[in-house]
């Protein structure tokens, strides 16, 4: 932890932060996509405050004195501003991205009361890594604090890793669970990911830049410059980026400008307590998430917001497996739980020997329909099964009591192609593609980019937002 500037002092200088504004697109599913809205013509009332230098320099503190300022906060929000430590930046492009936040309230209220779910961890991760606080805003730009969300380029949950980096972090990817998207590792990956690259490049702006393009873009663009003898600062190396990536830290800076002071731009955030949302549970057997959202009192997508990296209707793993719940949800899991007095788990697996096990035929000896076992185990309409996939089905008293073995779940694959007629096509006789449920890791140097090497455009990835 750091020392802290007076609260007082950092408001004040903090107001000032945002250039003269124009609208900007956006790389959200609610509005247009970033090609279709003008970037130069200036908005009706654009928000224009005097620019203000702010001090990032952070100095280290004893632990304890760190854990004291932590909790002498009411809110977090406050616990993020007061630990502000990457230099500003004040452009056209932070104007215009902090005037496309500030005439949007409603998406500035969705993405902020998702956010309260896992701040608090986040800041709290940061500061124990002695880690500028302002990063915990990141998610912000990546997903709008939504862990479901998936990007054109395949990157996943509130940090968005793509498929490789995330197995390169060690985010677990299998036909049960995707730890991209689990707030506890995915958030573990993407800070230490953070401070691989800023000891790589000594500079937050460039570390960002990496994490969004690349670190192998990040090094080629800093030797062209240098080649060139020009600066190889963010500002500098900005012409040679892709436009998201261009646009990727005036972004940050437009959030950081606004929970800086969100009355200055006209919003209210959300009060966000100083103290634990949540608290991690230990699942002793599988558990079906329908009923640990019922043991817990939850909703499916309350309980799933907490616990989004669990891919199907049944939370397998060993004893490391922890499902994260409210406090006070906590609370009454454990009792109800004591009292539950039947299975938790109504499903387990079955591996398909031959194509003749057709999902009708496997639905009628599991003493089911076949809609269900498409639905739990996302098996298109008109698909069937190849030889060798392993899938969920209904518990039947042969199998009560009986735990998914962890290496089922975790070598478990699953292939389908489309229902074919008689030549061995489909219906309409073009050959369909192939999916598989498992990737096989390939090798990789350092971490893969999620902007295209390529990308000359402003087109974005597009985030989901439900």
């Amino acid at each position: 932890m750091q020392t802290r500037i007076p609260q007082t002092a950092v408001v004040a200088a903090l107001l000032a932060l945002c250039a003269p504004a124009v609208v900007q697109a956006y790389d959200t599913p609610d509005l247009p996509p970033a090609a279709s809205i003008s970037t130069s013509a200036p908005p009706s009332s654009p928000l224009k405050l005097p620019a203000l230098e702010v001090s990032s320099q952070k100095v280290s503190k004893p632990a304890k004195l760190a854990e004291d300022d932590a909790f002498r906060e009411k809110d977090v929000w406050g616990r993020i501003r007061s630990g502000y430590a990457i230099p500003d930046i004040n452009n056209e492009l932070v104007g215009k991205h902090a005037t496309w936040y500030a005439t949007r309230p409603d998406y500035i209220a969705r993405t902020t009361a998702r956010a309260s779910r896992y701040l608090f961890h986040v800041v709290t991760e940061l500061e124990k890594r002695g880690m500028p606080t302002e990063l915990a805003l990141l998610p912000f730009i990546e997903s709008a604090f939504n862990p479901q969300a998936l990007s054109s380029a395949n990157a996943a949950g509130m940090w968005q890793f793509v498929p490789g980096t995330g197995r390169d972090f060690n985010l677990k990817q299998d036909a049960f669970k995707d730890d991209r998207r689990g707030i506890l590792a995915s958030t573990d990956a993407a800070l230490t990911y953070l401070q691989r690259l800023y000891d790589m490049f000594g500079d937050w702006q460039l570390a960002l830049a990496a994490y969004n393009w690349g670190e192998g873009s990040v090094q080629r663009a800093i030797k062209k410059n240098q080649s060139m003898g020009k600066p190889t600062d963010f500002e500098s190396l900005a012409d040679l980026m892709p436009a998201e990536t261009r646009n990727y830290v005036p972004k940050l800076q437009a959030v950081k400008n606004i929970i800086a002071n969100p009355a200055q731009f006209g919003l209210n955030l959300p009060v966000v307590d100083n103290q634990p949302y949540f608290t991690a549970v230990d699942k002793t057997s599988d558990i079906d998430l329908t009923i640990a959202a019922q043991l817990a009192e939850l909703s499916v997508d309350d309980f799933k917001a907490l616990n989004p990296q669990f891919k199907r209707p049944v939370i397998t793993g060993d004893e490391q497996t922890k499902i994260l719940l409210p406090k006070e949800n906590a609370e009454k899991f454990h009792l109800n739980l004591a009292q539950w007095g039947k299975d938790l788990s109504t499903w387990t697996t079955h591996k398909v020997t031959s194509a003749r096990e057709s999902i009708s035929t496997l639905a009628s000896r599991f003493r089911t329909t076949p809609e269900v076992i498409r639905q739990a185990n996302n098996i298109p309409q008109r698909s069937m099964l190849k030889a060798g996939s392993t899938i969920l089905v209904p518990r039947i008293s042969t199998s009560a009591n009986i735990d998914i073995a962890p290496e089922i779940a975790d070598n478990a694959t699953m292939a389908f192609e489309a229902e074919r007629a008689a030549s061995g096509k489909s219906a309409k006789g073009y050959k369909l593609a192939k999916s598989n449920g498992k990737v096989e890791k390939s090798p990789v140097a350092l971490v893969k980019p999620r902007v295209p090497r390529n990308a000359v455009s402003s087109k974005a990835h597009r985030k989901n937002d439900n």
